[in-house]
């Protein structure tokens, strides 16, 4: 685990965020799971699913660890409906994951982020071309400097290696590399790597009592990176 010193972290040099549920919502995928036959209660099954197999792939890493996104994604819709589901009931939902529209204050925390001057990032343990056709769909991509995807590098979020990766990849240490996420296992995971760490609060409402705070939290994505570009200044030239 990599270790930061007691108190505040200096202002990041570099900005990454997650893409799933942080910058794009999921639940407009409701309709999807309807359209699909599949009864609403089992959407959230079907997320906690994907989220324990994630999990498990980035702890044991092995053959398993090679599987796609969607494998992951496909398997777990499988597993909840006793493996039931139609091949068309499954394109379905997900064609739908690259047709999610983003968060309505999106755009004003990336601009705020590139406006301070700061390279901005997306990462997700999806590969590049589902969060790239997000963005680009939304008008967002000419915001961000760099699509990062943590499961083609060879890690799954949270294990440490996925995020010590994008530090890399954007040129960066990892306490100088802030991630803006809202998911708490995210910030755990980013934590134990070393970077700063800051949590929107609009998905989970509380952050979970398990783990240590983030660094900086917001009500939504604005206010969370507004707190990131408050945070005191490091020293001069510290990449």
């Amino acid at each position: 685990m990599s270790e930061r010193p007691a108190g505040r972290p200096p202002r990041p040099a570099a900005l990454v965020l997650d893409v799933l549920d942080t910058l794009f919502p999921l639940a407009p995928l409701e309709w999807r799971f309807r359209e699909a036959g599949i009864p609403r209660v089992l959407m959230t099954r079907w997320s906690d699913h994907l989220l324990r197999d994630s999990f498990a792939l980035a702890l044991v890493g092995g053959d398993g660890a090679d599987r796609s996104f969607e494998d992951v994604v496909r398997g777990a819709l499988r597993d909840i409906t006793g493996h039931q589901i139609a091949p068309s009931a499954e394109d379905v939902i997900v064609e739908g994951l690259a047709e999610l529209d983003p968060r309505p204050e999106a755009e004003a925390a990336l601009s705020a982020a590139r406006g301070a001057g700061m390279p901005v990032a997306v990462l997700g343990d999806h590969d590049d071309a589902l969060p790239r056709r997000l963005l680009e769909r939304a008008g967002l991509l000419h915001l961000v400097e760099d699509v990062l995807a943590a499961r083609p590098a060879g890690e799954w979020k949270p294990a440490p290696g996925a995020y010590r990766t994008a530090a890399r990849s954007l040129g960066v240490a990892p306490e100088r590399l802030a991630l803006v996420t809202a998911h708490g296992w995210d910030v755990a995971g980013a934590r134990n790597a070393g970077l700063v760490t800051g949590w929107s609060s609009h998905l989970e409402g509380r952050f979970p009592s398990v783990f240590a705070p983030p660094d900086v939290s917001g009500r939504d994505l604005t206010e969370t990176v507004e707190g990131l570009l408050a945070l005191p200044s490091g020293a001069p030239g510290l990449r």
